[in-house]
């Protein structure tokens, strides 16, 4: 039987996926995790506890299974996972990707470096520590607008902003600075929580694609669109559809700027998730991500035999050659259920109503109740999850906006302590 290592954050919804889909295969997955090292198996899972601010600590622990009985492959799930997961593939001997490719795959100011160095189409940059003045920045001439801050070591939109003026400049910074500043953001131990990214904003319809690189080549799974408008202030993922409305030629000239963005980078074997936009000067890449697409967002993508993605990946990292996979030909669309406003979440309505959508096939409230929400910039997650398959896609699409429309949210508002 084979046996692979799957590197991730604690156990959730995507591990489920990934252990569901080792159970058909016949292979032993075992996890490894930054779960609670002082109780036993929490999670149930049998994952063994690692720490990714420790390293070398943890990379140690690692080789010690594996010559306990030695591993066939290596997956991560998430950025820090991925750098990780690296240096295990190094010193196993392995495929995967070089270390310092995968951590700077999750860094988005080396990310910038390396597609500038390539002479890759893409905006003006430059960083600001926390404690700089940011009203001072605004007196800089490299600092044009409108621009977008970004934290370097926060993903999924979050504490991602744009500043048309200099005074939304310095109110974005500001709200940054408190984001990085909360004990949740900190207590990740990134070595990245001090620095943020200013860059030109780039127009465009955006776009996501998800692949697999193998020895460096690059094979597209899927081109998603973005239907919905990110131009901020905020970027606000909502709905991923595919196939794609690009045209054929667009989509080549698209997978040809992901492959040089992935050889900038350095990236050379396992699974990538790619976001770029498109505008009348180009494709602009804005990262490559040394990992599969996260959450629940797997399950919009599948293959014509009906294997799912991780199934893919699974055969992927054994050593199978998975070019015959091709997408489901169908049309998919997922919607990540937007947060309409900060509060504690009381109850929802409508989903036997939304469940009712002709192409709608499921529905996924992962939000708790009594759960304290949040909206972008601060927020680190969703609602739930609407999918839907049709024919075409434009059918999946509009499935998921009236399931949406046809679910209600009870958000009461925060309580505010007298001072």
């Amino acid at each position: 039987m084979k046996r692979v290592l799957l590197l991730s954050t604690t156990t959730g919804y995507q591990l489920r996926a990934f252990n569901s889909a080792a159970e058909r295969l016949g292979i032993d997955l075992v996890f490894a995790t930054d779960r609670c090292h002082q109780l036993e198996d929490p999670w149930r899972d049998r994952a063994f506890a690692v720490r990714f601010h420790e390293e070398w600590r943890s990379l140690d622990a690692i080789l010690t299974e594996a010559k306990r009985a030695p591993f066939d492959g290596v997956l991560a799930v998430g950025d820090r996972p991925a750098v990780l997961a690296a240096r295990v593939a190094e010193r196993l001997n392995l495929p995967g990707n070089p270390p310092d490719a995968a951590a700077a795959s999750g860094n988005k100011r080396e990310t910038r470096a390396r597609f500038a160095t390539a002479k890759l189409p893409g905006p003006w940059f430059f960083t600001m520590g926390l404690r700089d003045d940011a009203r001072a920045a605004t007196e800089h001439g490299r600092l044009q607008f409108p621009c977008v801050l970004k934290p370097l070591g926060l993903s999924g939109s979050r504490g991602v902003i744009r500043a048309d003026t200099p005074a939304e400049f310095v109110a974005a910074f500001e709200r940054i600075r408190a984001l990085l500043s909360r004990l949740d953001v900190r207590a990740s131990r990134t070595g990245l929580e001090d620095v943020v990214l200013v860059e030109g904003f780039i127009p465009g319809r955006e776009f996501a694609v998800e692949g697999v690189l193998t020895n460096g080549a690059l094979q597209v799974f899927a081109i998603f669109d973005k239907p919905d408008p990110l131009d901020g202030p905020y970027f606000e993922e909502t709905i991923y559809v595919t196939p794609s409305s690009l045209g054929a030629l667009s989509q080549v000239r698209l997978m040809s700027a992901i492959q040089d963005a992935t050889d900038a980078l350095g990236l050379y074997h396992g699974p990538v998730h790619a976001e770029c936009r498109v505008d009348s000067d180009g494709i602009f890449v804005l990262e490559v991500a040394a990992r599969p697409i996260g959450g629940l967002c797997s399950r919009v993508l599948t293959f014509d035999d009906r294997s799912t993605l991780e199934e893919v990946l699974l055969r992927h990292a054994v050593g199978e050659d998975v070019s015959s996979w091709v997408q489901d030909p169908r049309g998919s669309a997922v919607m990540m259920i937007p947060i309409p406003r900060r509060g504690q979440l009381k109850r929802y309505q409508g989903e036997t109503a939304a469940r009712d959508v002709p192409f709608v096939e499921e529905i996924l409230i992962t939000a708790k109740p009594d759960q304290m929400l949040e909206q972008l910039p601060e927020a680190g997650s969703y609602l739930g999850f609407i999918f839907a398959r049709a024919d075409y896609a434009p059918d999946a699409e509009r499935a998921v906006r009236e399931a949406h429309r046809r679910l209600t949210f009870d958000i009461a508002e925060p309580i505010r302590l007298a001072h």
